[in-house]
């Protein structure tokens, strides 16, 4: 198994679907830590799905294509944690570029 380093809770994807009378706003998020969102496009479908880390999707949302206004990824936040390291002060971080 590759671990991927956008793996993680939080991930989250904004969906706005023309919906005749106005637009509505769908949002499906990684619930838990290890899941991750995937948008995948088909013959006119889009599909965004929260799946594991076996590839087991959990939630499931079908848009038409030629109905959606906007579709928004929003990437976790990557902040430390238990299997996370900080950077030493005096080296930047490989992941913020910033020092």
């Amino acid at each position: 198994m590759r671990a991927r380093l956008y793996d993680v809770k939080g991930d989250r994807v904004e969906i706005v679907v023309d919906a005749g009378d106005g637009v509505r706003t769908y949002e499906i998020e990684a619930t838990k830590a290890g899941r991750r969102v995937e948008v995948s496009t088909a013959r006119g479908v889009v599909e965004v799905s929260e799946v594991t880390r076996t590839g087991t999707q959990v939630r499931t949302g079908r848009f038409m294509a030629t109905r959606i206004v906007a579709l928004v990824e929003h990437p976790a936040e990557l902040a430390p944690g238990p299997g996370r390291r900080r950077a030493p002060r005096d080296q930047s971080s490989l992941l913020s570029g910033s020092p």
